[in-house]
């Protein structure tokens, strides 16, 4: 049978206690979203020894998370500390005898790493370079599953059934808290000025590009609007190396806010878990939010929403975007227009109305 044909059956054919290598190396937001396709492959075999290799700086995103059996690096550092530590990296990678290895990174170091893997196995999308590190080309995900846009949860899940996963309903993305990060964020609310008993709003006005970063102002006056208004005190948070943004809505506030700057993953996610609400660009902390069931107002600028809103749509999120007909585009910078009117159309009128509808939705909810 020719290699191609065996892809349908490979998952269901692997032997019992078999090793899988999932690479997915980077960012919050794609790693958030592969998990409702491992969290499918272990409810069906849940003998399978899942690994997933990332990079370091976001292994927390999956530690803790019981489809997981491991999360592996690629080797960090730079100049010949990183070639020491990448060749370590891949010593541990071969030395665990993967059946399988599933690249649904693409990029060149992720099929360096595949085709250095060991795995007996090796399948990667059509589209990637290199493709002839594969034996197994997974076709175009919208072929797949048929549909004309695809989510990019379904786009991840669309490889692990088109090598046997049996289809069905995609789940939510599963983030997990533990019992000792809540009680630690219970302790350190009040440096916040937090009483235990308080709620409140995390507001993230950070993004990657500036096409999809909504202005400094707006954020500004949005926060100010929760705490006189509402009666929600906000905290207002950023990833390292953002703090500019966050001194440029603290100057059109001209009052101190209240930071939560560059925490690590684990502490970030268990001051999300117990927002009230999470309003933010479009970027990965508000796919931490959604997996972690919260209410939410996520605002679009140059990408699509369709393809990366909080997954799975529902009424607890309201997606605040103005429709242009260059939308998507690569967002490094705007291609159309001398400024990205995709996001600097959005006004402060639409974000507080879906703020005040998720809120009022959400508070008929049990939590």
């Amino acid at each position: 049978m020719h290699r191609q044909e065996i892809a349908g059956s490979l998952l269901s054919s692997l032997p019992l206690g078999a090793r899988i290598l999932v690479i997915r190396l980077r960012s919050i937001g794609d790693i958030v979203l592969l998990t409702p396709a491992l969290r499918l492959l272990k409810e069906w075999r849940p003998d399978l020894r899942v690994s997933v290799l990332l990079e370091s700086r976001f292994r927390e995103l999956l530690e803790n998370n019981p489809d997981v059996d491991e999360v592996l690096g690629p080797g960090d550092g730079t100049g010949w500390t990183k070639i020491s530590s990448r060749a370590r990296a891949v010593r541990e990678i071969r030395r665990r005898g993967f059946e399988l290895c599933m690249n649904l990174h693409g990029g060149p170091t992720s099929s360096l790493l595949a085709a250095w893997s060991g795995a007996r196995w090796k399948a990667g999308f059509e589209h990637f370079r290199r493709r002839g590190i594969y034996q197994i080309l997974i076709p175009d995900a919208r072929t797949i599953l048929n549909k004309p846009v695809i989510h990019t949860a379904e786009h991840q899940a669309s490889a692990f059934f088109h090598l046997g996963l049996p289809r069905k309903e995609i789940p939510p993305a599963r983030l997990e808290v533990t019992a000792a990060e809540e009680a630690g964020w219970r302790d350190k609310r009040s440096t916040l000025g937090l009483p235990p008993e308080i709620e409140y709003a995390v507001l993230h006005p950070t993004a990657i590009y500036t096409t999809k970063q909504w202005a400094p102002e707006n954020f500004s006056r949005l926060g100010a609007h929760l705490e006189r208004e509402v009666g929600l005190p906000v905290i207002y948070s950023c990833g390292p190396g953002e703090s500019a943004v966050l001194n440029a809505v603290e100057k059109v506030a001209s009052t101190s806010l209240r930071r939560l700057q560059s925490p690590n993953l684990r502490q970030f996610a268990a001051v999300l878990a117990a927002a009230r609400i999470f309003v933010g660009n479009d970027s990965g902390p508000a796919h931490m939010a959604a997996a972690l069931g919260r209410p939410g107002v996520v605002i679009f600028g140059s990408s699509s929403s369709r393809i990366w809103g909080p997954w799975p749509p529902k009424s607890s999120w309201r997606i605040v975007q103005n429709n242009y007909d260059c939308n998507p585009c690569p967002g490094d910078r705007c291609y159309r227009f001398e400024r990205p009117e995709c996001i600097l159309s959005i006004t402060y009128e639409q974000v507080r109305s879906a703020v005040e509808t998720v809120l009022t939705e959400s508070a008929q909810k049990p939590r």
